[in-house]
């Protein structure tokens, strides 16, 4: 850290993405991209024509690809919000809904830049750890003061609260924002959606990295009262009104028209996913319920970062946290059923060679 680093960021831990290694080729398993490109109507959208027009600057409103999400949703412009990635409306949410008086409260296991924005905007956070299944304390959460901000699905651990929970939060102090991040709820999950036009405190949060097989275009939206997105519109055009470039917004928009295709490859990640969990359970692994395109699961035999290094090892990536009560975890994304049969093959290899924990 520099001279220069202001002091009001010395202790801050920044988030630490998943690896992108460029030493080799891997079966890349570790930051839950979709194995499936963009439909090939998505592509296309990219013609020489647009590309021609990055000279101009993009859209600031987003208006076209807003009323295209909103005519999906069944909502209405003023409804919905665009932004760099979920991450940045994250982070406006954050600055837009927390302060010194009024302070922040999430999982103390879940999405890892939930505790790196409440640090960096040097918000008071509370981290209500999960019950003895992993699942979200939905009564602590209630219980505790300010914003709440949840993944739901829940990220690592792949778990989703019901409705009637996530109602019973919005319930629980209608002056505050509860803000529900669903990268995971087209995999399986319920969404918040229908509860939007009776709780005008409900931030829905989502993204195209997932389910729309965009990760590299770097695409968020969110849903809110239009209350709630002009606040959120407020620090936009305070910090980057012109964060969406051309392209993501043509592709945003083409991804939409396309919605079926990637619905389908939401079917198919789901029956990878059940396939993949009967395998592994037949491997000795026991796992967590997922209703996300992941799985978060660990071995009695075999430590979590044994299993990750010698994964690695043999060219499959997979991602390990080391900290307290998911240690002994991995979350493997799901991807082609080509690709669970080699991450199969690795683990067989490896289960045959490494001694048990504790040897």
């Amino acid at each position: 850290m520099s001279r220069f680093f202001s002091s009001r960021f010395a202790s801050l831990e920044a988030y630490t993405p998943g690896e992108q290694p460029q030493d080799q080729s891997y079966t890349k398993l570790n930051t839950n991209e979709s194995p499936y490109p963009p439909s090939p109507a998505t592509v296309a959208a990219v013609t020489e024509t647009e590309l021609n027009k990055l000279n101009l600057y993009s859209d600031p409103t987003g208006r076209r690809l807003r009323e295209a999400l909103a005519e999906l949703y069944g909502l209405q412009r003023e409804n919905v919000i665009l932004a760099n990635g979920s991450d940045e409306i994250l982070s406006f949410a954050f600055m837009a809904f927390a302060d010194k008086e009024t302070p922040v409260a999430f999982p103390a296991i879940s999405y890892g830049f939930y505790p790196v924005y409440a640090d960096l905007y040097g918000l008071e956070a509370t981290k209500v750890p999960l019950l003895p299944d992993f699942s979200v304390d939905v009564e602590a959460l209630a219980a505790a003061k300010g914003m709440i901000v949840i993944a739901n699905p829940n990220a690592p651990t792949g778990i989703a609260l019901s409705l009637d929970k996530i109602e019973y939060l919005l319930k629980s102090d209608r002056d505050r924002i509860v803000l529900v991040d669903e990268a995971y709820v087209d995999f399986g999950a319920e969404s918040a959606l229908p509860l939007l036009q009776k709780y005008d405190n409900l931030l829905i949060i989502r993204t195209y990295s997932k389910s729309r097989s965009m990760a590299g275009a770097r695409l968020g939206f969110a849903f809110g009262s239009p209350e709630i997105i002009a606040d959120l519109e407020t620090i936009r055009y305070s910090t980057n009104p012109y964060n969406l470039d051309r392209l993501a917004l043509l592709l945003g928009e083409a991804a939409v028209k396309d919605d079926g295709y990637y619905k389908r490859n939401c079917e198919k990640i789901a029956a990878t996913r059940a396939a993949a969990e009967k395998r592994l359970k037949e491997m000795g692994f026991t796992m967590t319920p997922s209703t996300t395109n992941f799985l978060f699961v660990k071995h009695p035999a075999v430590s979590g970062e044994t299993l990750y290094l010698g994964l690695k090892e043999r060219g499959v990536l997979v991602r390990h946290f080391n900290k307290p009560l998911i240690q002994d975890y991995l979350r493997i994304t799901v991807g082609t059923p080509e690709q669970m049969e080699t991450l199969f093959a690795a683990i067989a290899d490896m289960l045959s060679k490494t001694a048990p924990k504790g040897v």
